[in-house]
């Protein structure tokens, strides 16, 4: 189960409904030195207190940081987008935040990450779309496709919540159709 990449500055992972379990167990078993962040899109509610990082920290050595406005990416660190914004790339090294309208009813939106890491880092990006109960993440992926950046997308017939992930399969040219078991072997290939 060998990937094929040259040079991965950006794993950017979008997921709704019944991504955290894929999440955690992902995480559970990185590699703990990655030369790439890797940033979470996870839809939440509106202003709920976030535990998610403390959450996601007690699997791994890594730094799991909740991004803030200007928060500047490392390499082996795991970045969440916090509830109520959308993330926006200003660089290859810096973030924004961004409180504009809702896009597929979510802020954060996996579309709107996913398109501005595909302009930010073209083909040395690879997104990857797992569960959940929307159709958003699948505009974004075709544009990081588009971008020349790979797509990776959880087999929808292991997807706790399918939809998601069959919208991308059925609409986009993947690169990867993977187990949820897998990712973290298929990142820690790269």
């Amino acid at each position: 189960m060998k990937t094929q990449m040259s040079h991965t500055e950006l794993i950017v992972i979008g997921g709704s409904a019944g991504s955290l379990q894929v999440i955690m167990e992902m995480i559970k078993k990185l590699d703990e030195n990655m030369n790439f962040p890797i940033v979470l899109v996870v839809h939440r509610k509106a202003y709920s207190t976030s535990i998610l990082p403390t959450l996601l920290q007690q699997f791994t050595s890594m730094k799991v940081i909740e991004i803030e406005d200007k928060t500047e990416l490392q390499k082996n660190e795991i970045y969440i987008v916090p509830a109520d914004y959308h993330l926006l790339f200003e660089s290859k090294n810096t973030v924004s935040l961004d409180s504009s309208e809702k896009m597929n009813y979510s802020r954060p939106s996996i579309d709107v990450t996913f398109k501005s890491a595909a302009e930010t880092f073209g083909e040395s990006v690879i997104g990857v779309l797992l569960s959940g109960a929307s159709a958003d993440g699948v505009e974004g992926l075709k544009y990081i496709k588009k971008n020349k950046g790979k797509v990776w997308i959880q087999n929808p017939e292991t997807a706790e919540v399918d939809y998601m992930p069959k919208q991308a399969v059925e609409k986009i040219n993947y690169d990867l159709l993977f187990e949820s078991k897998d990712l973290a072997e298929l990142i820690n290939q790269l």
